[in-house]
């Protein structure tokens, strides 16, 4: 799946919003940036009910109407569990953030396999704030260097 396909879909989860609410934490700039760019957006963090004012969800399972996809912004152990809710929830497009080095990865290579076994179309390297309106400078270096590298 292109990152362009996943971001044409309208209803996104992002799970791992952080409570405290910063733009220094991944997921809390990319809740804004989908919601900015006119997706319906769902934080996901099981240890609070609202982030920006917003309705925050315990788990995907707990979003009604559920969603087209799911961006995974969390440790790697919890990425296997998101992605099994997924299957259960019948969702079937997941982007596992994975940021420059080897810090700040959501990516779980079991959790890959995972969403490859089950139907599931994956995203596994790079940030979805690289593609789509309103891609930052710094978004953009990153996307083209990836992209020279082969890996995104």
């Amino acid at each position: 799946m292109k990152p362009e396909d996943f971001l044409a879909q309208k209803r996104i989860a992002v799970a791992g919003v952080s409570r405290r609410g910063g733009d220094d934490v991944a997921a809390n700039r990319i809740y804004r940036r989908l919601k900015k760019t006119g997706h319906d957006v769902f934080a996901i963090n099981p240890n609070t009910t609202t982030f920006d004012d917003d309705r925050c969800y315990p788990s995907v399972r707990a979003i009604p109407d559920g969603v087209d996809g799911v961006v995974i912004v969390t440790r790697p152990e919890t990425t296997e569990q998101i992605v099994h809710e997924c299957h259960d929830a019948g969702i079937r497009r997941v982007w596992m953030h994975r940021s420059l080095g080897s810090d700040g990865s959501s990516v779980s290579p079991r959790a890959v396999e995972y969403c490859r076994q089950h139907g599931i179309d994956v995203i596994s390297n790079g940030c979805p704030m690289m593609f789509g309106p309103g891609a930052d400078f710094g978004h953009t270096c990153m996307r083209w260097i990836l992209t020279l590298k082969g890996d995104l």
